[in-house]
């Protein structure tokens, strides 16, 4: 009986901390305590700052975010607008800042200082289209970013920079990196949509993380 309740314990412990794991389909397990948790910050995470929202009612009625939270920086990294998401796709993004695009930049222009948002929470149908599903922008699970902003004042856009040499690289590895920390990573290569615009999602996928 002592053995059950300690394991019990260990769950639970487990459970709050948001601790991601690796599973099958590829896509990080992130979490999606609600902000305000006992680790400070939004969603129990100091790195994330902004503020807590709450439910988001949709116009359409799969829209909708159950726990809003409006972001505005990952750590020294400042979103160009507040994004409205829930807390599981905004330490996704805090994932993918640490490990994707700050390394891919390293000290060029001084570092990363922030992230150009090109859309956030959107009740919309699928890239605007009439008669598609629902878009994940709809239900507080997607991003698109369109540049990464340096130190110095200059930037790397998605648009003029992923068939330039040295921009290319650095965003080829930034959106190598997104995929399976994201469920869904939609780049210039995937569809006539997405040339000017990262789009990331925590939509998962059976087969795994889809990348293109």
């Amino acid at each position: 009986m002592k053995h059950l309740v300690l394991g019990l314990c260990c769950l639970v412990m487990l459970g709050s901390c948001g601790a991601r794991e690796r599973v099958s389909n590829g896509l990080d397990r992130i979490g999606n305590a609600f902000a305000g948790s006992d680790g400070g910050g939004l969603c129990g995470d100091p790195t994330l700052q902004g503020e807590v929202v709450g439910a988001v009612p949709g116009k359409l009625s799969a829209c909708g975010i159950e726990d809003a939270v409006r972001l505005q920086s990952v750590g020294n990294v400042r979103l160009s607008q507040g994004a409205l998401m829930d807390c599981k796709t905004a330490r996704a993004l805090e994932v993918w800042v640490r490990e994707g695009a700050k390394p891919a930049v390293g000290q060029r222009g001084g570092g990363v200082s922030g992230l150009k948002v090109a859309a956030h929470y959107s009740c919309r149908t699928r890239n605007n289209q009439p008669g598609a599903p629902i878009s994940e922008h709809g239900r507080g699970k997607a991003i698109d970013i369109s540049a990464i902003l340096l130190k110095d004042g200059s930037s790397i856009t998605v648009e003029d920079g992923w068939d330039k040499r040295k921009d290319g690289k650095a965003l080829r590895r930034m959106h190598k990196e997104a995929c399976g920390v994201f469920g869904t990573v939609l780049g210039p290569e995937s569809d006539r949509f997405h040339r000017d615009h990262f789009h990331f999602d925590t939509r998962r996928h059976g087969n795994g993380a889809y990348c293109r």
